[in-house]
């Protein structure tokens, strides 16, 4: 019998809401089905700005931020406006009902510091390990400065008041043993896998194609390091050969306006549509319509480490991906991917996909089996609910 029936998880997430956080909403749903009561504090964003809600029987409580942050500096006053409704929430939610479980999700490794607190109380804190915020910072401004320092520092910190870490993939288990001095026995592997009846296989709607033969999709956030500048330049690549291809960016993000204003200065705003944020039935008739999946995210020591739901979001939908060779990357797609070394290696890959019908295929059919079969939510749900009832046992 589950030992976690009737206990209070309060899931604390800074950088993205809930719902719109997918992963946050699995662990989420599958801890209250299987009779958990859950809570969570999140930010308030564009389209979920209700400061409660209740769905699926959980309480959302959203706060406000006063901006989206660029740089380093820009994000110690969005951090630091976050860890104050992050305290204040917490509380009035403990005040209601005492929560057993702070699960903290990154970014920033800060959460720690409302958890405290309650830890002295006889509270568990679970640190949910999204990104590597030392590597994510190197990333974005490419120096090992003092902001570099705190991310090291703030990292630390995290893993030493953790009672347990949950770390998205092998790689990032490693960083929590050898770098965050964790025992190997309370770090558990639950990765991000997509839930199979939510990512639904349809036809195809041709109106996104605008007129031409084939269509490229990209999910994901639009940001810094994501390389959607690197994915332009090898659609201008394309372009030039052939004229037969649309590019469709699904995503929000701090860069969607310069990346726009980018691909208009490419001459690519015919060749390319920016759809922003959008519902999971448009996200579905979009990449259910795509040829080609692609992840362009840059070769940085973040990415090759890091597993991209996208990726597997793709394989989901049987489509077949291109994406730079990254470690986990690789780990996730196998052979339902080919692997570019640069920009012009990227859109001959494409390429090479759109003249080769049987071969997107055979790609597609080998990523929804290992989805079926080994990376589906069904079989990380498992891991999730055994690493509970070890927690609170």
């Amino acid at each position: 019998m589950t030992k976690i029936k009737g206990k209070h998880v309060l899931f604390i997430v800074e950088n993205l809401p809930v719902p719109f956080d997918r992963r946050v909403w699995q662990e989420a749903t599958t801890l209250k089905e299987n009779g958990m009561e859950v809570s969570i504090i999140c930010p308030q964003m564009k389209g979920y700005t209700e400061p409660y809600q209740v769905l699926e029987g959980i309480e959302i409580y959203r706060h406000p931020l006063p901006f989206e942050a660029r740089g380093a500096l820009g994000y110690l006053v969005e951090y630091g406006v976050a860890i104050y409704w992050e305290k204040k929430l917490a509380r009035k939610i403990f005040i209601k009902k005492p929560f057993h479980v702070i699960h903290g999700c990154n970014p920033p490794d800060l959460i720690y510091l409302t958890a405290k607190k309650y830890k002295r109380k006889g509270v568990k804190y679970v640190f949910d390990h999204h990104d590597i915020n030392p590597e994510l910072y190197i990333a974005k401004y490419d120096k090992k400065d003092f902001f570099y320092k705190l991310m090291c520092f703030f990292e630390k910190r995290t893993f030493q008041n953790a009672d347990a870490s949950i770390a998205t993939n092998e790689s990032y288990k490693n960083i929590a043993i050898t770098r965050g001095g964790m025992n190997p026995n309370l770090v558990q592997v639950v990765r991000s896998g997509p839930k199979l009846d939510r990512l639904q296989l349809q036809e195809p709607i041709l109106k996104y194609k605008k007129g031409k033969k084939y269509l490229l999709g990209y999910l994901g956030v639009i940001g810094e390091q994501e390389g959607i500048d690197l994915l332009l330049e090898s659609m201008l690549q394309i372009v030039k050969i052939r004229q037969d291809v649309q590019l469709a960016i699904v995503g929000g993000g701090s860069d969607l306006e310069l990346l726009k204003k980018l691909s208009k200065e490419k001459g690519l705003e015919t060749y390319v549509d920016f759809y922003g944020r959008v519902s999971d039935q448009m996200l579905l008739d979009v990449l259910n319509t795509a040829d080609v999946c692609v992840n362009p995210d840059k070769p940085t020591e973040m990415n090759n480490l890091s597993t991209m739901n996208k990726i597997m979001e793709y394989m989901a939908l049987k489509k077949p991906i291109v994406q730079y060779d990254l470690k986990e990357g690789r780990f996730s797609a196998n052979e339902a991917s080919l692997y570019a070394k640069d920009t012009t290696d990227f859109a001959n890959k494409i390429m090479q996909l759109l003249n080769d019908a049987e071969k997107r295929t055979e790609m597609g059919t080998f990523g929804y089996n290992r989805v079926l079969n080994e990376l589906s939510w069904e079989f990380e749900s498992e891991k999730l609910i055994s690493f509970y009832d070890n927690l609170l046992k």
